[in-house]
């Protein structure tokens, strides 16, 4: 993952005095996961790249950054950079989905060997926090998982060794939701995450 925000070049007192101010804002920045050809990005919205990269011609998943007003949520662009510090935009939202509560539940139709954990504003985007994907690989004991997140607010975790019979619903289940916009949840990426010890990675794409 690219875990760079490029923006002005600034001092380091320009810095402090930027996150001081932004500290005290009462609007909680978010990571939210967009696809590469998410129209946002030519729009000016700042990203960090997730699977690929725009020079290589293969950009899948990119990180946007907003801020969760009480109207709406609001992406932040680079004009945003003028007054606020990158690398505090990306601490800030990765902190803030870390704190963000969801918790997984055992699919009883699926022998308890699949984990689901959907419904939410950042359902999906809480493959990013390292702590929470912990959970999954304690409450199915597997050294690898593979992570279906099609959907803004949609996720199941399976791991990578269940037998063939339970991917092929796993991956039956995936189709379906990423093939599904009658609930008008913003599609994301039609492929699975491979995670280890919390982090992604690899990605095995489905198309």
């Amino acid at each position: 993952m690219s875990s760079t925000i490029y923006g002005p070049e600034k001092t380091p007192e320009e810095i402090a005095k930027i996150v001081e101010q932004t500290e005290n804002s009462d609007k909680k920045i978010y990571p939210i996961l967009k696809p590469g050809n998410w129209v946002g990005l030519r729009a000016g919205a700042i990203s960090s790249n997730l699977i690929g990269t725009e020079e290589d011609g293969d950009l899948e998943v990119v990180i946007a950054y907003g801020m969760d007003t009480p109207d709406n949520f609001v992406f932040l662009t680079h004009d945003h950079l003028k007054t606020m510090d990158g690398q505090f935009i990306m601490n800030e939202a990765f902190e803030n989905i870390d704190n963000y509560n969801t918790e997984f539940e055992y699919s009883k139709a699926l022998q308890n060997k699949v984990l689901t954990a959907s419904g939410h504003d950042f359902s999906s985007e809480r493959i990013l926090s390292k702590s929470h994907m912990l959970k999954a690989h304690k409450m199915l004991e597997a050294d690898e998982l593979l992570v279906s997140i099609p959907r803004r607010s949609c996720m199941m975790v399976i791991s990578k060794d269940a037998d063939n019979e339970l991917l092929n619903t796993f991956l039956y289940l995936h189709k379906n939701a990423w093939e599904d916009d009658s609930y008008g949840n913003a599609p994301i990426a039609n492929i699975f995450f491979v995670v280890k010890d919390g982090e992604i990675t690899g990605h095995a794409a489905l198309s």
